[in-house]
């Protein structure tokens, strides 16, 4: 009886899912301490206080997920939660980008789900292999839109024209 209560008690333990970050994981929040790591000076990496105070000012000045990433652990004014002390007082202790992220992954799932949109260059994307969703999003970084088009081929054809008059316009 007591090696099932063993067994049991074991795969409870082994079968609850892992927050443990992979490499490449939650890019917002690894990015974000990182780049406010930078900011502080040697004095001021010990002192959960300054660390806040440093991460308040940067994000007056953040834009698009690194606010929004602002936004959820409490930076800004308007925040709804404020967990800012489970990312200063693991920072001041020296812990690394990515244990810190997975210390606010517990607090707010939302903190890892922010991803940096990817960049695509015209130039020598082969427009045939992307998705209708990336075509959609060139189309509107170019403030247009493709009314009437139900196929792949035709989003592709639309990017091309537009693709083509900007690089006409280059020259």
């Amino acid at each position: 009886m007591k090696t099932i209560g063993w067994a049991i008690l074991g795969f409870c333990v082994f079968a609850t899912p892992s927050l443990a970050l992979k490499e490449g994981e939650c890019e917002v929040c690894v990015s974000v301490i990182e780049k406010l790591d930078k900011l502080l000076e040697p004095e001021e990496k010990t002192n959960q206080d300054a660390i806040e105070a440093k991460f308040r000012d940067f994000c007056l000045t953040s834009k698009k997920q690194d606010n929004r990433f602002c936004y959820y652990v409490g930076g800004l004014e308007e925040s709804a939660t404020k967990i800012v002390g489970e990312l200063s007082k693991p920072l001041s202790w020296g812990m690394p980008a990515l244990k810190v992220c997975e210390k606010l992954q517990k607090k707010d799932r939302q903190v890892c789900e922010l991803r940096y949109e990817k960049t695509i260059d015209l130039k020598t994307v082969d427009l045939k292999k992307l998705k209708i969703r990336d075509l959609r999003k060139i189309l509107s970084d170019f403030d247009e839109s493709c009314d009437g088009c139900v196929e792949k081929s035709e989003f592709v054809h639309k990017v091309e024209v537009l693709r083509d008059l900007q690089m006409k316009q280059e020259l």
